[in-house]
């Protein structure tokens, strides 16, 4: 599938400020299922950027400006190709076929920040609620994964919040509702209290289902890591294990760490900031179709003023 994506976000603020760095997750993570066939970052007031690789090896623009501005608008237009292949193509390794299993000494000491669970006293919670609600319980690895995403899908209710910051996994349980992000921080959550190695993924998606009350367009889902297949992607928001559909764009052991857009501002009397987004998702045919300029990553700096950066 061929799609095209649009994010525009637009801060607004009351005075002039000094804008401080900024940290930009928003170009796709490329892998053997996924390319970027055109990328390209607009900056207004312009930046110098500097691609970097973090420390999970996504890849965020690091922006510094020097202009004093009243708003700043970060835009970001690209063209990815993502393989269509069924969700479920893929072997697990004869020992982890069934659940539970125990990963081996070198796929363990490397997931070991995947596999950290929470507190004791939130991991006994999750085990009561899940007690209570997931009943069914396969022992076929891939089948358990699909019932306990099927169950918190069941058990909690979506629901838009434009409040920054995500919700403890013992609020969800608790209001039985929450955002994508939250969905997939209490997967998270149940993941590895069962020993489960899993982790956090901000990106987009082609809205997969037709149901106007659930989200499209920027998304957040869960991967974990399953021996012979390796990190498979799942969405409790939908209650499904990803497909074409997703496009990641960064993955980390906690949700703040992978914000799609970070940074501050300075300004020597009390300022306020309002924030507007628009993000929208296309199939496109690229034959005939006037894809975004190409911005190579590689390309180390962009000077302030170049085109590049506006």
């Amino acid at each position: 599938m061929n799609l095209e994506i649009r994010h525009t976000s637009r801060y607004a603020y009351n005075c002039p400020v000094q804008l401080h760095p900024h940290l930009i997750y928003l170009r796709p993570r490329e892998n053997s299922l996924l390319h970027v066939k055109s990328f390209e970052l607009i900056l207004e007031p312009g930046g110098t950027i500097h691609w970097m690789r973090d420390d999970f090896d996504n890849l965020p623009a690091s922006i510094h400006y020097t202009a004093i501005s009243e708003t700043l608008e970060i835009r970001s237009e690209c063209v990815v190709t993502t393989t269509d292949l069924p969700p479920f193509d893929f072997l697990v390794r004869d020992y982890a076929r069934t659940f539970p299993f125990t990963y081996e000494p070198l796929h363990h000491g490397n997931l070991s920040l995947y596999l950290a669970p929470p507190s004791a006293e939130v991991q006994q919670a999750l085990r009561q609620w899940l007690d209570a609600r997931f009943i069914y319980r396969p022992t076929d690895t891939v089948a358990w994964l699909l019932a306990l995403v099927q169950t918190l899908n069941a058990n909690v209710r979506y629901e838009r919040r434009d409040a920054p910051g995500i919700q403890e996994p013992m609020d969800t349980i608790r209001l039985h509702s929450g955002t994508c992000r939250d969905y997939a921080t209490l997967f998270i959550a149940c993941a590895r209290t069962m020993g489960m190695a899993a982790r956090f993924v901000s990106g987009y998606v082609h809205a997969p289902s037709p149901d106007p009350s659930l989200p499209g367009d920027m998304h957040a889902w869960v991967e974990v890591f399953l021996p012979g297949a390796g990190w498979r992607g799942i969405d409790p928001t939908y209650g499904i294990f990803c497909d074409n559909a997703y496009v990641p764009v960064a993955h980390a052991v906690v949700a703040e760490s992978i914000n799609p857009i970070q940074g501050s501002y300075y300004s020597p009397v009390p300022a306020m900031a309002t924030m507007t987004s628009d993000v929208r998702v296309r199939p496109v045919d690229l034959e005939g179709h006037s894809a975004p300029r190409a911005v190579d990553p590689a390309s180390p700096v962009t000077p302030p003023g170049h085109p590049k950066s506006r």
